[in-house]
């Protein structure tokens, strides 16, 4: 049986698909009553989305709801995993709040956690039973809509090593390496650096997980044209877009994410359904 908790993402169908109504109360507490009878029901897949610590709470919620309804073995999807990317401790004073969120998750026992093209190695590394899937289909038919040539962008040392084992995967594809300065303490970009001496016009897709604010990308997008770069494209697997795409269709031919964090309308962005990767 599936219990998919976002009525827009349903990686595994509608089918014998578990039916709830949901509400939140008046002092903010999510709720979730279970309508389905559940008897002799002994398994249940979750899905959801990630945006908030509401949407987990609701998580948890149907997590007890079911064990409620005696069903003993419990698997979770959760391709966005929150707070991933605060997986190390760079000013006193804050919170791993990758650990928090993981030691939540590992609380509720979970038979196994499946999640998509984690930030780092950290969150699998904390999270007790959990399944990755990487990111090398997505990227493949992201590239197969491109022109043959198209050079793969590392946007940073963080996005090295899962970009060049996307690239062993695709097999055609040379990998032009950058790096980017940021003060720790604002958090603010200082610098890109490409190390190409001349992109000769070749077209480039920047990969990446993330994209908030997109920051990072549109500062990335001027040095790499300042190398005679062609068509810029973006593809990250989780689209938070926080700030819209205003700016970055200015710089980018055409952006590619997936669903999994939220779903996208916009002409300027791809956004390719995690179905198929889900069902491997």
């Amino acid at each position: 049986m599936l219990l998919n908790l976002d009525s827009q993402f349903t990686p595994y169908g509608t089918e014998n698909t578990i039916e709830f109504t949901s509400f939140t109360f008046s002092g903010g507490e999510p709720h979730i009553k279970i309508s389905t009878d559940l008897k002799n029901t002994h398994e249940v897949t979750i899905t959801h989305r990630i945006q908030s610590f509401h949407d987990m709470g609701m998580l948890f919620l149907a997590t007890n709801a079911l064990r409620n309804m005696d069903v003993k073995t419990l698997h979770v999807v959760l391709p966005y995993f929150p707070a991933a990317r605060q997986d190390r401790l760079m000013v006193s004073g804050e919170p791993l709040s990758v650990k928090v969120y993981t030691e939540l998750m590992n609380a509720q026992q979970y038979a196994s956690v499946t999640i998509f093209d984690p930030h780092s190695e950290v969150a699998p590394a904390l999270l007790n039973n959990c399944k990755v899937i990487n990111n090398h289909s997505f990227i493949k038919k992201v590239t197969q809509q491109l022109s043959e040539d198209v050079v793969l962008i590392a946007p940073d040392g963080g996005a090295l090593k899962k970009i060049y084992k996307v690239a062993n995967y695709l097999q055609k594809h040379e990998v032009v390496e950058c790096s980017k300065s940021r003060n720790v303490t604002t958090g603010q970009l200082t610098g890109f650096k490409v190390y190409a001496d001349d992109l000769q016009g070749k077209d480039c897709l920047i990969v990446d997980d993330i994209c908030d604010g997109g920051g990072t990308f549109l500062g990335l997008a001027k040095a790499l044209k300042a190398k005679n770069a062609g068509n810029l494209y973006l593809t990250v697997s989780h689209g938070i877009f926080s700030k819209g795409f205003t700016e970055l269709e200015k710089q980018f031919t055409k952006i590619f994410t997936t669903d999994s964090f939220k779903t996208i309308e916009n002409a300027h962005c791809v956004q390719i359904p995690l179905e198929e990767l889900l069902r491997k």
